[in-house]
């Protein structure tokens, strides 16, 4: 199916874009990878008066480093990511996340910050930026905000990204020398995640100090599961205490039924997937 008539816009600022989302109005979309996007128009369950591509901005896919954070532009590959060395040694659950996602086409092309503010439940990204306490900088009229991850996921493709924003970085704490693991079930390979799970554990001397657990589509958005990051902290991370701590996982979710799985079969499968993540994590 052929999309419908819209205009295109490639501005070469993030400034010029913001300009463009204002004159646009509320009919017109930003396209960053598009793998998301693209489909919705060929379909055309979309109909956007404007495109605006982020494509010819080079600052939104810049990945750099202060003392406390690592920084990655919106427009960053998910292959720029995955393959990144300050990402993989300082943030690498993103890294491993992002190995899960679609097939290697998609990933050279799909963004990191694209599929962030796409904020499908089921995606593979957001627990993970959850988990790790991710920052969102997003520029509007009025200039740049940080909302952190627990903020910014509100509701079913619903993020805080207002009218006429851009999200044009996320910065993630460094967490060297942690941990960590994505497990996913997915009904086949590259699919959606029907439940996943990601994990980052600080160890020492063979006992959990901390850890971050995210969860994927059990809920509307991602969801921080704190029920097992306390059961996991002050523990060996053996198969009876990530056993124990996978019990906890389905705390605070609301599992959704769907045509890929009921709801009570999603919840077993973040106890177990929980389970598995803990124990891979810690080696």
């Amino acid at each position: 199916m052929i999309p419908a008539k819209f205009d295109y816009v490639r501005p070469s600022s993030v400034e010029e874009a913001v300009q463009a989302l204002q004159q646009a109005g509320e009919d017109a979309k930003i396209l960053a990878g598009g793998q998301s996007l693209l489909p919705v128009l060929r379909l055309r369950m979309a109909a956007p008066s404007t495109i605006i591509d982020l494509g010819g901005i080079p600052e939104l896919k810049r990945i750099g480093e202060d003392d406390q954070y690592v920084m990655v532009g919106a427009m960053a590959t998910h292959h720029e990511v995955m393959r990144n060395d300050l990402i993989t040694r300082h943030v690498e659950l993103i890294a491993r996340a992002t190995e899960t996602v679609a097939d290697p086409q998609v990933r050279h092309r799909g963004t990191l910050g694209g599929a962030l503010a796409h904020a499908d439940p089921a995606g593979d990204l957001g627990a993970a930026a959850l988990a790790l306490d991710a920052e969102f900088v997003i520029l509007g009229r009025d200039g740049t905000r940080l909302v952190p991850a627990a903020e910014f996921f509100q509701d079913y493709f619903t993020t805080a990204i207002g009218e006429n924003e851009i999200l044009t970085m996320v910065r993630f704490p460094k967490y060297t020398g942690w941990k960590t693991h994505y497990e996913k079930f997915n009904r086949v390979a590259q699919a959606w995640s029907m439940v996943a799970v990601a994990v980052a554990l600080k160890v020492d001397g063979g006992t959990v100090s901390e850890a971050r657990v995210g969860l994927t589509n059990m809920g509307n958005v991602p969801i921080r599961a704190t029920g097992v990051e306390r059961a996991l902290v002050g523990q060996a991370a053996g198969p009876d205490v990530a056993k124990a701590a996978a019990e906890h996982a389905t705390e605070g979710t609301s599992a959704p039924s769907d045509a890929d799985a009921a709801a009570d079969y999603r919840e077993h499968l973040a106890k177990v997937l929980t389970g598995r993540a803990v124990l891979a994590a810690a080696g």
